[in-house]
């Protein structure tokens, strides 16, 4: 039965992911409202299954990477070098932002704005709250934490519950620690754990093999169910964001990749996968089986330290969520309220956007939460996130593939700095995610 399509896989997977883009942009487009009656459940369904193998995809691949790593010290000092990553790369987004936010003037000229009818403000965590959510009451409840929930505009997507990914990555560290610490009394369980994240792999290649129809199903809806009239009144600031991530994917990323001796190009091709499949998902969580697969599969990052450093990047390494938007949402504020921000307001902005980012982990809606507590932070009036709030979905399909390629990204370069990065396989940079026939060799095998 499968040499039947398999012309189908022998196309690249971005090639069908585009596919399924512009077919559903055309379908949304033909049928209207009707769109999201028809096509919308196909995508509500591509996001269950991404619901379905996410949190045991992460269990499984933690503990058997904490338990597979050269112990504690070693995990310490990569866990380290990927946070100072992390930290770096949310500067240079603020600094993007902000920079564009001037460049463009989104807020000058705008008409009155109304609060959109179905926004309602979003519960700041405290940091200890936050800090405290780490710990799981129940691991049982945290495995089972993934839900699905609507937008405003009807679309589902995929969310954690109360922190449920760094949730589950702390238990899973624990276990793997204390397998470290039983040594061969465990060797079964090792086994076994390994046994159990290779097949989670292989149900994850059966799940993305769904992208292409998923990514149609969810374009289809918003495309017939989004008119342009709610685009209009802030269309500025939508291309404002829109060209602050190209600028930051494009420029500074390929910038960090060529300062490590990294051609960027093959780069972009590896992670291309995952970048869309966030863009049409509107989720890094959504996005984390993909973006796994893309670190190791295509750009050869150590499938152990990728078990780590993707699923925490996928919580807290929010680079279009957590520091440009809100940086550009601040400056837009500024310039429709005629407020001139003084220095100590930007640098409020900088330093709330980065820390903020990594204190709003795991709570769904970050970027609306990102830009409440800069806005808060500078002074400025929390009005805007109301006016932004009806265009949310649109802006949310940049921000969210900025934050993804970055979550990909970081692993490349600490991997390329560490020696646990394979460039044979990044420098042939394969786009198909180990789904084509001519790829089910599984390039990506734990490195000795």
């Amino acid at each position: 039965m499968a040499r039947m399509f398999d012309w189908w896989f022998r196309i690249k997977f971005w090639k069908r992911v585009l596919l399924g883009f512009v077919l559903g942009a055309l379908a949304g487009w033909a049928f209207g409202k009707d769109a999201e009656t028809w096509f919308g459940p196909i995508g509500d369904l591509y996001v269950t299954l991404i619901s379905m193998i996410a949190v045991p995809l992460v269990f499984f691949a933690v503990i058997d990477a904490v338990a597979s790593l050269s112990g504690k010290a070693s995990i310490a000092a990569l866990a380290g070098r990927t946070f100072l990553w992390f930290a770096i790369t949310a500067v240079l987004a603020v600094g993007v932002g902000l920079a564009f936010g001037w460049i463009i003037q989104p807020g000058t000229g705008v008409g009155p704005l109304k609060v959109a009818s179905d926004y309602s403000p979003k519960q700041v965590p405290g940091a200890l709250d936050m800090l405290l959510n780490l710990v799981p009451a129940n691991p049982f409840q945290a495995l089972g934490g993934a839900a699905t929930a609507k937008l405003a505009d009807g679309t589902k997507v995929l969310v954690p519950r109360s922190g449920t990914v760094l949730q589950v990555i702390f238990f899973a560290g624990l276990v793997g620690f204390a397998m470290v610490k039983l040594g061969e009394r465990v060797a079964g369980v090792r086994k076994l754990v390994g046994e159990a994240s290779e097949v989670m792999i292989q149900v994850t290649r059966y799940v993305l093999e769904f992208t292409p129809l998923g990514t149609f199903g969810l374009i289809a809806a918003l495309v017939g169910g989004y008119g342009f009239g709610q685009l209009r009144p802030l269309l500025n600031f939508v291309l404002a964001l829109y060209a602050a991530c190209a600028f930051h994917i494009v420029v500074v990323y390929s910038g960090l990749l060529l300062a490590h001796g990294l051609n960027p190009l093959k780069f972009f091709r590896g992670a291309a996968p995952a970048m869309e499949v966030a863009f049409v998902a509107s989720s890094s969580f959504a996005a984390l089986p993909a973006s796994l697969r893309s670190a190791t599969h295509n750009l050869g990052v150590d499938r152990d330290y990728a078990a780590f450093a993707v699923p925490l990047g996928a919580t807290i390494k929010m680079d279009g969520c957590g520091a440009i938007y809100p940086a550009l949402a601040a400056v837009f504020i500024s310039q429709y309220a005629g407020i001139e921000l003084s220095l100590t307001q930007y640098l409020i902005i900088a330093l709330a956007s980065v820390l903020g980012s990594f204190g709003t982990a795991g709570v769904p809606g970050t970027a609306v939460i990102m830009a409440t507590v800069v806005l808060s932070a500078a002074g400025l009036p929390l009005e805007v996130i109301g006016y932004l709030y009806a265009i949310d979905r649109v802006l949310d399909m940049m921000r969210t593939m900025t934050n993804v390629t970055g979550q990909v990204l970081v692993p490349v370069l600490v991997a390329r700095e560490t020696g646990r990065l394979d460039r044979a396989v990044f420098d042939a940079a394969p786009s198909n995610l180990g789904l084509a026939e001519g790829d089910r060799a599984e390039p990506d095998a734990k490195r000795g």
